[in-house]
């Protein structure tokens, strides 16, 4: 919770600016999000509405979620012929050291635009920070209709118990994540943390949300039972291999390379499934997996040299905006060594996404709270 932050301000590393695949994202996911809101606005009445953002980070992204919300509730509104909703109450969730300064700045534009495009006055839109982690209670119970969460569930509230511990034989020799050459014991140990943290994730939402309350979640998983194929988690792997050619030149400690143990899991639809019917709060509507390119999607033809440096350049930028503040704490590595790294690592990309287009595979689900 101390560490991890995506890259702050409005730089040209900063997150706000490297941001392109998680608004992707939440584009292919706003039909799923909208038949959510508007499926629970025919089932509920509604005065003063409820929604939290968990894992809002900062940037361009961070309010086009709650805009596309209250989108939905005006075109409800102009389809029932009433108002269904007369106020919003917005909770905008990350962690304690996450750049909510940014959100704040962008606010005064924000109300501005509420006003011009949608009529509704500062008076009737409450918009919050709510710091903390989400693997926990964040909010009253029974306080919110709708919870949002995008690009955020994959990280997990700690590294797996026990990897970050063995000082006489590093489990993960090499590698940053779960990888083909890791022992069983390294897999075991990623699905128990998610397991464990995915559970309390949806404990803590079913004391939060009323009954009827929906919630809309998306996050990097795998189609696979295998949880070391390149869908899943080849980025890290490409990372590994940029570090490693530091570690090789002295630049950059080996042994601190086998004692990084990334606080990430991309869960499997059986898994998710599993938790949420043990928990036994909500009912699935939907569950659905995208791919999605590494860069967003731009188009380029990576073919080309150009291509390919242009693609490596823009995965390496995104990649860093996300993980440059976990490998700063670790490796307490310079910034000129920290940006040959990412050019290092997009060389890497580069290549590799010129002989494979390995896309992510993003997993998007809306649940109801049950009555």
């Amino acid at each position: 919770m101390q560490v991890l932050h995506m890259n702050k301000g409005n730089g040209d590393t900063s997150y706000a600016k490297n941001s392109t695949v998680q608004s992707k994202i939440i584009s292919v996911g706003k039909p799923i999000m909208k038949e959510a809101v508007l499926e629970m606005l025919c089932n509920n009445v509604i005065e003063s509405m409820g929604i939290a953002d968990l894992g809002c980070s900062s940037g361009p992204n961070s309010l086009s979620v709650i805009s596309e919300i209250m989108d939905t509730v005006e075109a409800a509104n102009r389809l029932l012929g009433r108002r269904m909703v007369s106020e919003f109450r917005v909770f905008l969730n990350d962690l304690y050291s996450n750049d909510f300064n940014n959100i704040f700045m962008s606010l005064p534009a924000f109300y501005d635009r509420l006003k011009e495009e949608k009529g509704l006055e500062c008076e009737s839109c409450f918009i919050l920070g709510a710091p903390g982690s989400f693997y926990g209670r964040l909010f009253p119970t029974n306080s919110l209709h709708f919870v949002h969460s995008s690009s955020s569930l994959h990280w997990l509230s700690q590294v797996p118990a026990g990897l970050e511990s063995n000082d006489l034989k590093r489990l993960n020799k090499g590698k940053l994540y779960i990888s083909k050459s890791s022992p069983q014991s390294v897999v075991d140990a990623y699905l128990l943390q998610f397991r464990n943290d995915f559970s309390l994730f949806i404990k803590s939402r079913s004391r939060e949300l009323v009954a009827g309350g929906r919630m809309v979640l998306s996050f990097m998983g795998r189609s696979s039972t295998d949880p070391t194929t390149e869908n899943s988690c080849y980025q890290w792997e490409l990372l590994a291999q940029a570090i490693m050619s530091l570690a090789r030149e002295g630049r950059i400690e080996e042994e601190k390379l086998d004692s990084f143990n990334a606080p990430y899991y991309a869960p499997r639809t059986e898994e998710i499934k599993d938790e949420i019917e043990k928990e036994g709060s909500f009912t699935i509507d939907r569950l659905e997996a995208f791919e999605i390119d590494w860069d967003g999607g731009a188009v380029t033809d990576i073919h080309t040299p150009h291509g390919k440096l242009s693609v490596g350049r823009r995965v390496a930028k995104a990649i860093r905006a996300v993980v440059e503040s976990m490998l700063e704490s670790h490796f307490r590595i310079e910034l000129d060594v920290m940006d040959d790294l990412f050019i290092r690592y997009g060389g890497i990309v580069g290549t590799h996404l010129s002989k494979s287009r390995t896309k992510y595979i993003n997993l998007v689900m809306a649940l109801t709270k049950k009555w």
